[in-house]
């Protein structure tokens, strides 16, 4: 572990003993004003020696759903960290946040950025700074993500299923959906798991909101890991069911027009089904969107006019077996449940009516 048992760690000098909780911050770069940009990073250290793990939010800027859920870490403290250090970073991508957009001041993105460059772009430079100031200094990673503007995504993992350490971390987080890939070329989580830093992503919700469920799914979630890991007391909370695919697709409009949408973020769906009708501003209908063969919906566009080409649906291509064992828990599964207030939830995101679900 990169952490070994020590009295004291020191974060860009400020020293945090075992035991302790403290507010540190970590210099990034600087701004267009010479003015220094420093991220905020809270260290909470159990008692005993342990494993490091860092939970990062906003590394694009708009995604603030992470955010809300390490806020809530922060201010209601739901469990006791025992041993090792768990490490949190609200907003990474402080100047998107600003300014509520995905991307740098230059234009890039963070999280194509990684391991990035001392001698590189301004996005290049800072995704150096943080990646050597906080993940060569951890053994996990959980970076929380949402989809991009005009869409959403039901909570889901994606992890390298491929890497049995990574896997059992991430089945222990304890989503239904998990998406195995390594992740995009100079993606955090890619370059984090590459370094020995072993990193998901939770991917759930939509930019510029804090969604109750999506909170609830994060902190459950990192939770849920902490205990895996041997850091915190209780016992894991098993998800509804599990469905691992490493296969998904964008469904895409073929014309242009005006959506009404038969199916919500979560649905299991089968070949042929309907997934939305478009038809013109007149409502006339011009076609049917349907599913090109079974699957579950792992998100969708929140915004009904489509032009050819536009993503609808986003599709995840689990096998039949397990389709069939998802489709027996979501039928049984409660609505007080999580899943069965995110079914809920996310079937709302998209108003009844025109351009909602019928």
């Amino acid at each position: 572990m990169k952490n070994q048992p020590k009295s004291v760690e020191c974060w860009d000098q400020t020293v945090v003993a075992p035991g302790e909780q403290q507010e540190v911050g970590i210099k990034i770069t600087e701004s267009y004003a010479s003015a220094s940009i420093t991220i905020p990073v809270y260290v909470w250290r159990g008692k005993e020696p342990g494993p490091s793990v860092l939970v990062t939010a906003a590394v694009h800027g708009d995604e603030i759903n992470g955010t809300g859920i390490i806020h809530h870490l922060l201010t209601e403290q739901p469990f006791e960290v025992r041993s090792g250090s768990l490490v949190l970073v609200p907003v990474v991508n402080l100047s998107g946040f600003e300014t509520h957009t995905r991307y740098l001041p230059d234009r890039r993105d963070l999280n194509r950025s990684f391991p990035g460059s001392n001698s590189g772009s301004f996005a290049s430079r800072m995704a150096r700074r943080i990646f050597d100031e906080l993940v060569m200094r951890c053994d996990y990673g959980i970076d929380l993500h949402t989809a991009a503007v005009r869409r959403t995504n039901f909570p889901n993992i994606r992890a390298d299923m491929t890497n049995p350490e990574l896997a059992a971390f991430a089945r222990a987080f304890g989503t239904e959906l998990i998406v195995s890939g390594k992740g995009p070329e100079g993606s955090f989580r890619r370059c984090a798991s590459s370094a020995g830093c072993m990193t998901l992503i939770l991917e759930a919700g939509e930019v510029w909101k804090v969604e109750p469920t999506v909170v609830e799914y994060g902190i459950r979630g990192i939770q849920n890991c902490l205990i895996h890991l041997g850091m915190v007391e209780g016992d894991i909370h098993q998800p509804a069911f599990r469905a691992e695919t490493d296969t998904s697709r964008w469904v895409r409009a073929q014309r242009g027009g005006f959506l009404r949408f038969h199916v919500a973020p979560g649905a299991i769906v089968e070949q042929g089904q309907p997934i939305a009708t478009n038809t013109s501003l007149m409502g006339q209908e011009r076609n049917v969107i349907k599913a090109p063969r079974n699957g579950i919906v792992l998100g969708m566009t929140t915004i009904p006019s489509v032009a050819p080409g536009d993503p609808v649906c986003h599709l995840a291509y689990p096998k039949a077996g397990t389709l069939r064992r998802a489709g027996q828990a979501q039928d049984a599964v409660s609505d007080e449940s999580l899943h069965g207030r995110a079914l809920q939830n996310f079937g709302n995101v998209i108003p009844d009516g025109i351009g909602g679900t019928a």
